[in-house]
């Protein structure tokens, strides 16, 4: 299941990094939210994090970085969004995300442990 969700998680912020360069989509959301100046910076941690993610199925400790790094942004995601008074369709994907990429940081630690 972790492999799973890593790759998942992995691939799709590799996506939604390179959309924060190229989409006018993504150009736009920034502003909304009132981030405009930090997208090419969130684009960035959202390419290595989701890098990190599927490179982290062959290196726990890697994939225990990433996750917890994608948590919390989904974490700041999900508050700008409730900030931001977004309803709860537009915020459920930064919650989703948040739940997948905790339970993937809950499972790697919980592993490493052992």
């Amino acid at each position: 299941m972790r492999v799973v969700l890593s790759f998942f998680s992995g691939i799709s912020f590799i996506l939604f990094g390179l959309a924060c360069f190229y989409s006018s989509f993504f150009v736009n959301e920034f502003y909304r939210y009132g981030l405009s100046e930090y997208r090419t910076t969130v684009g960035f941690f959202q390419l290595f994090g989701g890098i990190g993610s599927i490179i982290g199925v062959f290196d726990k400790r890697i994939l225990t970085i990433s996750s917890l790094g994608l948590s919390v942004m989904m974490l700041l995601g999900v508050g700008v969004r409730l900030k931001i008074n977004d309803t709860f369709i537009q915020t459920l994907p930064a919650l989703t995300y948040l739940i997948v990429n905790t339970i993937i940081f809950i499972n790697t630690v919980n592993k490493v442990k052992k």
